[in-house]
Order: structure tokens, then sequence, then C-alpha cells
């Protein structure tokens, strides 16, 4: 099968991007790196009348660290993100994220905005995003504004993007005085789909778990923080024992709709958390 046909521009200018997009009464679709857009194009679950390419805007992509955030342009590839020694030191878990998304082949062209916009439920960066309290910043004709990462996903697939909006960039806060970790399991191993995914944000002191933040990915159609099971932790020594920690994460995590085998996804959640809490728990004690 392939895809309808449609009408294609590739501005270069940031202004350029916007103003194509606002065409009413046609369906405009962006291309960013197009490792989720193609496929769907091709099996015509998209059907554009407009495909607005962004590869050409210089201006959409790189990377600033500064001392209390960190700006990332949506057109960043998630490689860069993975291999950025400055972005690697400021935030860790965004650079090690990064570096979990599919092959490497996919990273050279998937971007973080393309990412975000994809919105699929267990994917990586969104879940990070979250963790981290980033910001989405959105621009259009009608000029900009900036939605929590909490809540730019609606849903599988959906985002608060209007169509003629432009994702120009993700701003991180580098405050909070935690120390985040991802992980996940895939299908096929470590270069396959993402099934669940945990984002683990911690403050450790003499032992003990001062701080925590806790956002699961793949339990439902966005991202979720739980926060019953951050106070749970509070106070408990990182090293354990967590009694009934992974039955605290199912329920949890398990309140919203979620995907067949919700559950059993819940209970991958509290398994994973468990082990990034001993993972820590072993950096502690060297």
């Amino acid at each position: 099968m392939t895809a309808v046909a449609f009408d294609y521009t590739a501005p270069t200018t940031v202004d350029a991007a916007v103003r194509a997009l606002h065409s009413p009464g046609l369906a405009v679709t962006p291309l960013a790196g197009g490792q989720s857009l193609v496929p769907l194009l091709t099996r015509r679950e998209v059907r554009p009348d407009v495909v607005v390419d962004l590869n050409g805007i210089s201006g959409l992509a790189g990377i600033d660290v500064a001392p209390h955030r960190v700006r990332i342009g949506a057109m960043t590839r998630l490689r860069d993100l993975e291999q950025h020694a400055e972005l690697t030191a400021a935030l860790p878990v965004l650079a090690s994220a990064a570096a979990s998304v599919a092959h490497p082949h996919i990273r050279v062209r998937s971007t973080l905005g393309g990412s975000l916009c994809h919105a699929a439920p267990a994917a990586e960066l969104p879940a990070v995003a979250v963790a981290l309290g980033a910001d989405v910043v959105l621009r259009s004709v009608r000029g900009a504004r900036s939605v929590p990462a909490a809540r730019f996903a609606t849903g599988a697939g959906t985002t608060v993007r209007a169509p003629d909006e432009l994702l120009t960039e993700v701003v991180f806060p580098r405050t909070g005085g935690l120390t985040y970790e991802f992980s996940e399991l895939c299908t096929r191993g470590s270069t396959g789909y993402p099934v669940v995914g945990v984002c683990l944000g911690l403050h450790v002191a003499d032992g003990l778990v001062r701080a925590a933040r806790v956002v699961v990915a793949g339990c439902g159609p966005v991202p979720v923080r739980l926060p019953g099971v951050e106070a749970e932790l509070a106070g408990r020594p990182v090293a354990g024992p967590h009694p009934g920690l992974v039955a605290s994460v199912g329920r949890e995590a398990a309140r919203s709709p979620g995907p067949e085998g919700q559950e059993y996804r819940a209970e991958v959640a509290g398994v994973l958390l468990l082990r990034a809490l001993a993972a820590r728990a072993g950096r502690e004690e060297r």
C-alpha cells in the first residue's frame, strides 16, 4: 500500500513553517524524523492534504545547557541527545533514555519533538519529560504557549497540540535535588518496542529516601505519576525492604483505563521500580 497523494512543502524557517501549518480547511501534517509518520502514511492511517517537512529548519535543532534549565530544539535527533557530553552531565537520565530507543539507525532520524507528538503510551522520552517536569513550547500564528509535559499527551497518539501549532522546543528544569534513572521492559530485548517503563527520581540522605518521584509508562494511555507510591517510599531505607511496593504500584498505575494486560504491565512496573531502588542502594553503598 502507498500513501494517498498529498502536497509537500519544505520551509526553511520557523515562521514559514508556522504559516504553512496554518491552512484552514486542509489536513496538514508536520514531518520530523519520519520514523512514525511514514509507516502511518504508507498504511493510509494518516491522510494529509499537505505534508510540511521540518528537516530543513536549522533553528529547530540544538541543545542549550544553562545553570538552571536545558533547552532542546524539537528537531534534535535522539542520537544527539545520547552523545551530547554537556547534556549527559546535566540530565543523564534524558541521555540514557534516548539511548534506550530502538536501534542506532532509528535514533539518527528520530527527534525529541516527534517522540512527544507521537505520544506512544510506553515511549521513553514522554515519560522522562513528565518525571523531570519539562515544558513543551508550541507556536502558531496566534503566538507561543508553554504546556507542562504532564498535560501534553491526552491519550494514545493524541496531544493538546492544535493542528496549526508547531512544537519548537522542550525546556527541562535542572532544579529539584533528585537523581533520576529510567528502566524499561521491551519486546525482543533492548531494541524492541517498549512495553513498560519506569522513571525514578530520588533524593537519598543517610541511606533514607528523603524525596521521590515515580512515573510509569505503558500502564495507561499516557505516562502517569504515582504520588501515593512516592509518599510510601519517603522515609524508607533505599535498600529496603519494600514490602507491598509492587502491589501499591499495581493499584495506583492501573486506576485509569489502560491497554490489554494492564494488570500485568502494572506488576512489571512495580518490579522495575524495585530493581531501580536496588541499583540505587548499591551505588549509595560504594
